[in-house]
């Protein structure tokens, strides 16, 4: 019997992806195709969420403020960083889009999703999903959600700073000086 406790690094996608949803008329498929999971892993995914409370009962609804506290406060404890060999990649982290606006961020200080057809050279960091790359190719708030999560996991304390503020404002609504 499978167990539906605790998080599993697939729930982060599926529970990013929801939050960027406008509408609650999503689909099991509407997942399936952004995130590359499958039918049997969405459900899955879905129902031990509901049980960590992190997505309403009727598997509709982020419950916001718990998912964001959760990211910033326990995600790195959960899912840490695995970092690996200066290869080519999709830029993540301070590296990527929002945070790259705001750190520059100097040539052997840079971060990436290893990706043999990535146009940047940096620190590997392992996504939290194997389908994370293709997902976030897909959708580009999607990717800015995750290279947040990877700045917070990897990052030094104003990286982390800054990527916590910008997941509250994206996930919470929160203005940056609130």
């Amino acid at each position: 019997m499978r167990s539906l406790s605790g998080i599993k690094p697939q729930d982060i996608l599926v529970l990013l992806k929801l939050t960027l949803l406008k509408e609650q008329n999503w689909r099991h498929m509407d997942l399936v195709d952004a995130l590359g999971l499958s039918q049997a892993e969405i459900s899955f995914s879905l129902q031990r969420c509901v049980n960590s409370g992190l997505l309403t009962p009727d598997k509709k609804r982020v419950i916001r403020s718990a998912f964001c506290g959760f990211l910033i406060h326990g995600l790195r404890h959960v899912i840490p960083a695995k970092l690996g060999p200066v290869d080519r990649g999709i830029p993540t982290a301070h590296s990527a889009p929002p945070l790259n606006r705001m750190i520059v961020a100097e040539e052997g200080d840079k971060y990436v999703w290893p990706y043999e057809f990535g146009n940047e050279r940096g620190q590997t960091v392992v996504p939290i999903y194997p389908s994370v790359v293709k997902a976030a190719m897909k959708d580009t708030h999607l990717y800015e959600l995750l290279a947040l999560l990877d700045a917070l996991r990897v990052g030094r304390a104003r990286e982390k700073k800054l990527a916590a503020e910008e997941l509250e404002r994206r996930i919470l609504g929160k203005s940056a000086h609130a």
